[in-house]
C-alpha cells in the first residue's frame, strides 16, 4: 500500500486513477476507514481524477501521530498538506464524509480557491449547524456517544467484544444498511489500543479542548464563513446519527458561492456506501458542471 508522510504522520492510502490526472482527494470519518471509498474511488478515476483516500491520521496503517493532535484543524491541515504532496494543483477537489465533511469544510475556507477548485461534504453540515445542533434535544440524544467518549470508561467498554460497540453504532447510525464488509475494514484501523485512542482522540479535542493546538486557531475558524469555491453537501434522510434537522439551511450557507445541498433518500449516515449509484451520480455531476 502506498505512503506518504506530511505533517509528520507517515499516510497510508488507497488510490484509483493516474497521477498527473486532476488530484482528488477523500476524506472519511468515524469509524470508517479508507475502504469506504471503494465505490466513489473507481467512478472519479473513469471521470479522469487521481482519487486518493488516505486513512486518516491514528487509523492504521496511517501512523498515530506523536504530537497528538486530533483538532480539527489539524484535519484539515493533513488534507491540505496531502493535497501538495501528491501534486496537486488548481483542478484539485476534496471530498469528505463525517469527520472527513468537517476537516473538508476548514480546508475549502483556508486553503481557498487556488487549492480546491470544488468541494464535497457529507452527513456534516457547514458552517455552525453542528454547534446550534446541540441546543436541540433530539439530536443530544442521538450525540450521546461524543459525550460518551470524553470519560475514561469508554476506552474500557469500546474494544469489548472485538468493537461490538462499533457494530451497534453502524446499525443505529445506517439501519438496514449490511455492513460487514465495513467494520471488518474498520476493526482492522482500530484494534490497537493506540489507533483506538487516535480516534477517540478527535471527540475529545473537539469538546474537552484535548491537544488543542492555538497556532491552528485560524484555521479552526476558517469553517465560520461559505466555502469560497463552490460546494456540494449530501445528507442522508434516514441519518440517525445526525438528525436530517441539523442540515436546514446547509443551502443557504453554501449558495453564496455556487454551492448547493441535496437529500438523499433511503439513505443514512453512510449513504455514499448504502445509496452509491445515486451519490456518485450527483458527486460526479456538481464536479463536472
Amino acid at each position: 500500500m502506498p505512503n506518504v508522510t506530511v505533517n509528520d504522520v507517515d499516510f497510508a492510502y488507497l488510490e484509483w486513477g493516474s497521477a498527473g490526472d486532476p488530484l482528488a482527494v477523500l476524506l472519511h470519518g468515524f469509524p470508517d476507514s479508507a475502504h469506504t471509498w471503494r465505490h466513489l474511488g473507481p467512478e472519479l478515476a473513469g471521470a479522469g481524477f487521481h482519487a486518493v483516500a488516505p486513512f486518516m491520521r491514528g487509523y492504521a496503517p496511517t501512523s498515530v501521530p506523536a504530537d497528538g493532535r486530533y483538532q480539527t484543524g489539524m484535519l484539515a491541515m493533513d488534507a491540505l498538506g496531502l493535497r501538495e504532496a501528491l501534486g496537486g494543483d488548481g483542478r484539485s477537489v476534496l471530498v469528505g464524509h463525517d469527520w472527513g465533511a468537517a476537516a473538508t469544510w476548514l480546508a475549502a475556507g483556508h486553503g481557498g480557491v487556488d487549492a480546491w477548485a470544488r468541494v464535497v461534504g457529507m452527513a456534516v453540515p457547514p458552517g455552525g449547524a453542528m454547534g446550534l445542533a446541540f441546543t436541540r434535544y433530539e439530536q443530544l440524544k442521538k450525540s450521546w456517544y461524543m459525550f460518551f467518549f470524553q470519560h475514561a470508561l469508554s476506552d474500557m467498554v469500546v474494544p469489548m467484544n472485538d468493537l461490538a460497540f462499533i457494530d451497534g453504532l453502524w446499525a443505529d447510525w445506517s439501519p438496514g444498511y449490511a455492513a460487514a464488509e465495513d467494520l471488518a475494514h474498520v476493526k482492522d484501523c482500530l484494534r490497537d489500543p493506540a489507533n483506538l485512542a487516535a480516534a477517540l482522540g478527535y471527540y475529545r479535542a473537539t469538546l474537552s479542548g484535548v491537544g488543542v493546538d492555538p497556532s491552528l486557531d485560524a484555521v479552526q475558524g476558517a469553517g465560520a464563513s461559505p466555502p469560497p469555491q463552490p460546494a456540494l453537501y449530501l445528507h442522508g434522510k434516514d441519518d440517525g446519527c445526525i438528525g436530517v434537522a441539523v442540515a436546514e439551511g446547509s443551502g443557504d450557507f453554501l449558495a453564496p458561492t455556487g454551492g448547493r445541498a441535496e437529500l438523499v433518500a433511503d439513505a443514512g449516515h453512510f449513504l455514499h456506501l448504502e445509496q452509491p449509484a445515486a451519490v456518485n451520480r450527483l458527486i460526479l455531476d456538481f464536479l463536472a458542471s
